[in-house]
């Protein structure tokens, strides 16, 4: 996995191989159960199956956006997604990447919030990104399964009533959307499932 990661940032991110380190370390937080270095070799694995058929503008910065859109992760902190992107712009400018480059990182860093009442992209790099985070919701369901047991580990901090409703209103939000999945690719191969998957979870949930 850190071979596999370490070739992405090579390729797509370039140098400084001590923010490399870094962010794993962020990764390797105590409290992260699925936010972790593999979930960012997962997201990057999807940004280049879904590049292989979509138009993608700027691959090295969906790639770099990637591997910043959860490096600060506490589930008690209302801004992870603002404040990795912070991170990114901070990094990327340190290691001399182009400002305009820098900015499309952070911005993309910043949807990955997924809020429903923001609008949402409709193509392009940014839907790319979304998709690629939210693939899990689209596996089989042992994975999808394992992926929901590893989110509630982060949140113990929650009793179970109030896991419960916020998890709820999270699966309400998605299974309202009129299409999960931004891309042509994403609504073909994850969105079906990714539905069924949801409703057995809310069912689940309001049992």
């Amino acid at each position: 996995m850190t071979l596999e990661l370490e070739v992405a940032w090579q390729l797509h991110v370039g140098g400084e191989r001590r923010l490399l380190d870094s962010l794993l370390a962020r990764h390797r937080e105590k409290h992260r159960r699925y936010h972790t270095a593999t979930h960012v070799a997962w997201v990057i694995r999807h940004v280049d199956e879904l590049a292989a058929t979509e138009h993608v503008e700027h691959l090295h910065e969906v790639v770099a956006a990637a591997f910043y859109h959860d490096a600060v992760y506490e589930p008690t902190y209302p801004a992870n997604e603002a404040a990795s992107a912070r991170l990114a712009r901070r990094d990327l400018t340190a290691i001399g990447w182009d400002s305009a480059a820098v900015e499309r990182v952070g911005s993309m860093i910043e949807t990955t919030a997924h809020d429903a009442t923001n609008s949402q992209p409709t193509g392009g790099d940014t839907a790319m990104l979304l998709d690629a985070d939210l693939a899990i919701l689209g596996a089989d369901p042992a994975a999808y399964s394992a992926y929901v047991t590893a989110v509630r580990s982060e949140y113990r901090h929650l009793g179970d009533d109030d896991w419960r409703d916020g998890r709820m209103s999270v699966l309400d939000g998605f299974l309202a959307r009129p299409a999960i999945y931004l891309t042509p690719f994403g609504r073909s191969h994850w969105e079906a499932r990714a539905r069924a998957n949801l409703t057995a979870e809310l069912a689940e949930l309001r049992d």
